[in-house]
C-alpha cells in the first residue's frame, strides 16, 4: 500500500524499525483513528520524507483535517442533544404518562 516506511530485516526475516519510524507509524495510526483516509495519510507520509521544506504543506493538511474533525464533533454534539432530549422525554412518559401529548420538539437546556 505504500503507507508504512521501508524496514530493514533481521536474518530471521523480522522487520526492524527505527524509533523515528515507530513514532511515524504511531502518528499514522492516530490519523487513521481520526478518520483521515489512507490516501491522505500516504500524502502526509510522502511530505514527511521531504523534510522541513514540507512543513508548511503538512501544517495545511493537518489544519484542514482538524477543521473536518471539529465539524464532525459539532455534528455529533447536535445528535447527542437530540438523543438526550428523546431520553428525557421517554423518562417523563414513563414517570407520568400523558398520552394526549404528541409534541416532540426539543427544548434547549
Amino acid at each position: 500500500m505504500g503507507l508504512l516506511p521501508y524496514a530493514d530485516r533481521k536474518q530471521n526475516g523480522h522487520r526492524v524499525y527505527s524509533s523515528e519510524q515507530v513514532q511515524g507509524i504511531l502518528f499514522l495510526t492516530r490519523l487513521k483513528a481520526t478518520g483521515m483516509t489512507i490516501e491522505e495519510m500516504k500524502r502526509y507520509r510522502e511530505l514527511s520524507s521531504r523534510g522541513t521544506d514540507a512543513i508548511p504543506e503538512k501544517m495545511s493538511m493537518l489544519e484542514i483535517h482538524k477543521q473536518k474533525i471539529q465539524n464532525e464533533i459539532s455534528r455529533l454534539m447536535e445528535v447527542q442533544k437530540i438523543i438526550e432530549y428523546k431520553l428525557d422525554h421517554y423518562h417523563e412518559i414513563i414517570q407520568d404518562p400523558d398520552f394526549n401529548d404528541t409534541g416532540c420538539t426539543p427544548t434547549l437546556k
